[in-house]
């Protein structure tokens, strides 16, 4: 791209220490540079972003936009689409559907429309990378890539129960090499297996799952062990067990422990800190205060929300006990289906409602954790899209951040039994347009490693969202002015002027490949297909990829 000059925008760009400052930036080659030691040089291009608010393009590090599970649920929900304005194919745009499970042109152009420039897949099986890839090859604009679920592996959890723990390490690492998947995910640890043997998924962080004599605890402390091992720019990223049960605040916390002092990214929060055991009397209620402060106190925790949002959504997860459970609750129809010696997924339609107590008590919670967490560089915005709703409800996640009044005007909907229940109604606290930057993605690109993403200093992609400033904050963030994407104008007042595609995110770990063999042996005799054939290979990252470096 030729020298651009983004002129007098008011820059947030807290990773360099800039909280609305009127400057100028430099785009050359698809990157943020210094501007020209010749100041009498012209810029080939020249936009005038007087008054208006300048950031780093959005970084989501926590979504379902593509593999199995997201293909399942766009066939089972076709009623999701009836009600929502297709995507007609133009001279520039492909055809695509809406809902809460876009289509993959759609999810593009539907990112890209909020200001979003990067976007990774939170929950992959190994088998269905490949076909993730294609579907990356089908979804414009974005930046993205996937996270390899490993935490109901046959493999890993026979080695672990062996006591194998280089040799968990070392497959690890040729996981996310064989996938070419960025980071190493933990689904409900050993409760996805147990549940297809039978039992209503694990009920502490000891106990055993069968035929692998390995608990939950001992999975969560190998992988995020195997994470800082390997170096891996991102966490583990960690689903907990009992996902949605209320009392699960406690094994949320028992697993905050579990990771013993490594990395831990705990994932859709939310959804983990309920009350409502024997302490609580049965009553249904928050636990973000206690758990917040842990995560306040361990610098080496970070957390996305999965924010609940009210109206009609999808429920999607590798947690299939948690699915299966959803089905039995709501009576609405319901897929599972496992992926042979890797995990499982169920997916059912559900809708959040007002009036509903618990829905509204999700909702507070989920608002909790954004306001509790002291360093906002630890909490990333989420709605685990779409289980809690889909990502085009961030502009309003951002209005009920930055206005406690617009807070209470929703409370005041919302059943009053609330109010006794949760921390919420009493929180002052408004985040700053800073904070704002940084808990959509200057902290995503930090937790995530990724050195390119996140702010607009010399050497960063010049993925730059800018917008019209107003007492309307959710207008202000559905609608930005411009998203560039790699320099380039991709969106102008809502609309889409150009199409391009971005690459894939991956990772390459060094490991011990002396363990190779022993995977291909143990491979052979547990898959129903070739280990020849596992691995991806470099023609599905179609339109180029991007290799992070591993840390230090």
């Amino acid at each position: 791209m030729p020298l651009t000059k983004l002129a007098g925008g008011t820059v947030y760009d807290p990773a360099n220490g800039i909280h609305g400052e009127v400057r100028d930036l430099w785009v050359d080659g698809g990157k943020i540079v210094d501007p020209p030691a010749d100041p009498a040089m012209l810029p080939a291009r020249t936009f005038d972003l007087s008054g208006l608010v300048v950031m780093p393009g959005g970084v989501d590090m926590h979504a379902h936009i593509a593999g199995p599970k997201v293909n399942v649920a766009r066939k089972l929900r076709p009623e999701d689409r009836r009600d929502n304005t297709p995507f007609l194919r133009t001279d520039l745009l492909r055809s695509g559907t809406r809902g809460s499970t876009p289509t993959t042109f759609t999810t593009g152009y539907l990112y890209a429309g909020l200001g979003y420039t990067t976007v990774f897949d939170a929950a992959i099986p190994p088998l269905g990378a490949r076909h993730t890839h294609e579907e990356f090859h089908d979804t414009p604009v974005i930046d993205k890539g996937f996270f390899v679920l490993v935490g109901n592996n046959h493999y890993l959890m026979d080695q672990l129960g062996r006591g194998e723990p280089e040799r968990v390490r070392a497959f690890c690492g040729w996981l996310l090499n064989a996938t070419r998947g960025y980071a190493l995910k933990v689904v409900n640890p050993g409760g996805v297996e147990v549940w297809k043997q039978g039992r209503n998924g694990m009920t502490g962080l000891d106990d055993v799952v069968p035929g692998f004599g390995v608990s939950p605890r001992a999975i969560v402390a190998a992988v995020a062990r195997a994470a800082d091992e390997l170096k891996l720019p991102h966490a583990a990223h960690i689903h907990c067990n009992q996902l949605g049960m209320p009392g699960n605040w406690q094994t949320t916390l028992d697993t905050m422990r579990a990771v013993d002092g490594h990395r831990g990214h705990f994932t859709h929060i939310q959804f983990h800190s309920y009350g409502g055991g024997p302490d609580d009397q049965g009553t249904f209620c928050s636990k973000v205060p206690a758990l917040a402060e842990w995560v306040n106190g361990h610098p080496n925790l970070t957390v996305d929300v999965g924010q609940v949002m009210f109206g009609d959504t999808t429920s999607m997860t590798g947690d299939g006990p948690l699915g299966h459970f959803l089905h039995k609750v709501t009576g609405r129809k319901w897929f599972n289906g496992d992926t042979e010696c890797e995990g499982g997924c169920g997916i059912v339609p559900i809708e959040y409602k007002e009036k509903s107590f618990v829905h509204a008590l999700q909702w507070a919670i989920g608002l909790e954790w954004y306001l509790l967490v002291n360093d906002p560089w630890r909490v990333a915005m989420s709605t685990d899209h779409p289980n809690g709703g889909s990502f085009l409800a961030y502009p309003e996640i951002c209005a009920l951040l930055l206005s406690r009044d617009y807070r209470r005007e929703v409370l005041k909907r919302l059943p009053e039994r609330l109010r006794t229940v949760c921390a919420l109604p009493d929180l002052e606290r408004e985040y700053t347009l800073s904070e704002i930057a940084i808990v959509t993605r200057a902290g995503p690109a930090r937790m995530l490693g990724l050195p390119h993403k996140g702010h607009l200093g010399p050497g960063a992609d010049a993925d730059i969202t800018v917008y019209t400033p107003g007492t309307d904050f959710k207008l202000m963030f559905e609608l930005p002015r411009y998203v560039f994407k790699a320099g380039e104008m991709v969106v102008e007042h809502g609309e889409i002027r150009v199409v391009p595609f971005g690459p894939a995110l991956t990772v390459r770990p060094a490991f011990d490949e002396t363990v190779i063999p022993h995977i291909r042996e143990w491979f052979e005799g547990a898959y129903s297909l070739a280990f020849d054939n596992y691995a991806v290979g470099p023609e599905y990252a179609s339109h180029g990829e991007i290799v992070v470096p591993c840390r230090g």
